[in-house]
């Protein structure tokens, strides 16, 4: 019994690191999608876009189990995923693209971004829960209780794993919304990691056993983990000293 008690708890461990880490990806997302607004509203939009990441990951805590079943739930997260950051990056390039300096564009009304971020927040939370399923059941089960199709043990460490994402994210939001009005051009690279992930729900969804375009077992064998979050730490470390760059040239100017 006590091995299997250090065994839980060295999987909580595990799987607060991950869910802080996923946490703070979701967190980027709101910073940069409520940036636009003014300050009082960006606390609103930062309010309820946690209020619906906290209520859409217990939805999908206690629905994993129907989510899995549909490979189309995690194709729609990543689409979503990939399609803000490459209209970013399009929208970012066009701009530096024009000879002519031109008026930015207002960005989307308040209960737009609000929208917005909870459509984020819903692929975040199906990833979030898709990652937490992938650890706890490797676990053995304790007792009769099932919650959701999942031992009561297992969804234990899922249910106290997504708790301590959520307080991290309720910390981690409103950091990276001032972090981003201190270094702006790092809004570029917060928008890449947000399609990293979208690649790594690509990769579950095209790994489902109901595609199979890719081996069932790829999405969790250690060379794609290594090198999800290599690529993830690379991009957040560049875009920090790109923005660090591009900070100390315009204090120069001024």
């Amino acid at each position: 019994m006590d091995a299997i008690l250090l065994e839980y708890a060295w999987v909580l461990l595990v799987l607060i690191v991950l869910e802080g880490l996923l946490a703070a990806d979701n967190a980027v997302v709101m910073a940069v999608m409520v940036k636009h607004l003014p300050p009082v509203q960006q606390k609103k939009a930062l309010f309820y876009g946690l209020l619906g990441a906290f209520v859409l990951r217990f939805a999908a805590l206690f629905m994993i189990t129907f989510l899995v079943n549909f490979w189309q739930i995690q194709a729609l997260g990543a689409a979503y995923l990939l399609f803000i950051c490459f209209k970013h990056l399009y929208d970012h390039w066009k701009k530096k693209s024009q000879d002519e300096e031109v008026e930015e564009k207002p960005g989307s009304g308040f209960w737009m971004t609000v929208f917005k971020v909870e459509l984020a927040d819903l692929a975040f939370a199906i990833d979030s829960m898709l990652a937490a399923v992938a650890l706890a059941v490797t676990l053995p089960e304790l007792g009769e209780l099932h919650v959701g199709g999942i031992n009561g043990g297992q969804f234990a460490v899922m249910f106290l794993g997504g708790i301590i994402g959520l307080v991290i994210m309720r910390f981690a939001a409103q950091w990276f919304v001032k972090i981003l009005q201190s270094y702006p051009s790092l809004e570029t690279a917060a928008f890449l990691i947000v399609g990293w992930v979208g690649v790594k729900l690509l990769v579950l969804t095209l790994a489902h056993p109901k595609v199979a375009i890719l081996d069932e077992h790829f999405p969790h064998s250690t060379p794609w983990k290594m090198t999800f979050w290599i690529v993830l730490l690379v991009l957040a470390l560049g875009g920090y000293l790109v923005g660090v760059r591009n900070k100390k040239k315009a204090d120069a100017t001024e």
